[in-house]
């Protein structure tokens, strides 16, 4: 039986242009190019945790402008069932990315800002790029509470599975079970401040990191709601984030099961 997730997050535009390197302050460079593509962290773990099988649904909130139809491509594209609302203007996100795949992002929120708080039960994935109230209801009531917190702010709730990378857990560390990444290095599992697991990413070429940590979070929930051993499931998510590291894109990247399987882990 396929796993059920409901996604309480953000919903972007991204605005995309490749560059050599990444401009200092002050500096300006020419692209190289330009693409516009659906994005924002809760659509992007949304799309991937349907890629990787799951019946997901998303509660977030586009803009009442011609950008919100085009930020949800994506999700209908990857059978998403979308409860949204539509106040405002469409989160954008503008994004600079060089040959070496590190990344520069500034996130406007739009209406991102105005999601509805509510409480969906079940097993929920949520992120900080929507209010605290809206996070603080996905957890009520859910027999799951999963929380990639990011971007990282201090927030009153301790997660079922806390999902940070090496800095993010700096300010942000309560959590039942923690998952710590540490980039090409990969990630460690931890229950009550001890290590449970460890894993290694594959080796890939590094394009555009700017979804691989949603491609981390979103399968490593799918896969320990499909009950496999912790070892394993973190195993998964360090070769999704790889995989859509080696991607260009954010939801462009997000690998589907078929890719993590064949991957060399």
């Amino acid at each position: 039986m396929a796993v059920e997730l409901t996604v309480v997050g953000s919903i972007n535009l991204d605005l995309v242009a490749r560059v050599e390197r990444l401009p200092r302050a002050g500096e300006t460079l020419v692209g190289r190019d330009f693409v516009r593509a659906p994005g924002g962290k809760g659509a992007n773990q949304a799309v991937a945790a349907a890629r990787l099988g799951a019946r997901v649904r998303m509660v977030g909130a586009v803009g009442e402008d011609p950008l919100a139809d085009e930020a949800l491509v994506g999700l209908h594209e990857a059978g998403v069932v979308l409860d949204v609302t539509r106040k405002g203007t469409t989160g954008i996100a503008l994004i600079l990315v060089d040959d070496a795949g590190e990344n520069q992002i500034v996130v406007v929120p739009g209406a991102n800002d105005h999601v509805r708080p509510t409480s969906p039960g079940g097993a929920v994935l949520c992120q900080l790029e929507v209010p605290d109230d809206v996070v603080h209801a996905a957890a009520q009531g859910a027999d799951f509470f999963a929380l990639n917190a990011a971007p990282a702010r201090p927030i009153d709730v301790e997660p079922d599975l806390l999902i940070v990378n090496r800095l993010e857990h700096e300010v942000v560390s309560r959590g039942k079970l923690v998952a710590v990444t540490y980039g090409a290095e990969g990630a460690a599992l931890f229950e009550n401040g001890s290590e449970v697991a460890r894993a290694t990413p594959p080796r890939v070429d590094a394009v555009d990191g700017t979804a691989a940590g949603d491609a981390f979070a979103a399968c490593l929930v799918v896969s320990l709601r499909e009950g496999r051993e912790r070892g394993d499931a973190l195993a998964r998510a360090c070769a999704a984030g790889a995989i859509a590291a080696s991607r260009f894109g954010a939801q462009p990247s997000l690998p589907p099961s078929v890719d993590i399987a064949s991957c060399g882990r």
